[in-house]
């Protein structure tokens, strides 16, 4: 039995470190999608910043499913773009426009949480 609870233990470990890994990338992708933008961001970071970020994304899709991760991670980009692209050039803050990044916050969360369900 004891064998069993350690197995389980990490492989809710492994799942733990692959959810962070998602969430590593998708800020990543923000640095590296706003930095095609933005001259202040360097390309050298850029470039490390896109490599990071998939090789991130395909560290997690060992451990959860790829459209869970590939999703959750498109999704934290956009919303990371966003913000920026409102923040940095006083974009239009509109309430249809926060109701549109919280419905894809919802869609993404609900993502996290059927993730387990799938896997079962």
């Amino acid at each position: 039995m004891n064998e069993s609870k350690a197995i389980t233990e990490s492989k809710a470990t492994n799942e733990t470190r692959a959810w962070l890994y998602v969430i590593l990338a998708g800020i990543l992708e923000v640095v590296w999608a706003s930095g095609f933008k933005y001259e202040e961001v360097p390309s050298l970071v850029v470039l490390i910043a896109i490599l990071l970020s998939f090789d991130l994304i395909v560290r997690a899709a060992k451990v959860i499913p790829v459209g869970t991760v590939y999703a959750v991670f498109a999704g934290m980009g956009t919303i990371g773009t966003v913000i920026v692209e409102m923040v940095f050039e006083n974009g239009s803050v509109s309430p249809l426009r926060i109701a549109l990044i919280l419905l894809l916050l919802v869609c993404i969360i609900g993502l996290k949480l059927t993730s387990k369900e799938s896997e079962s």
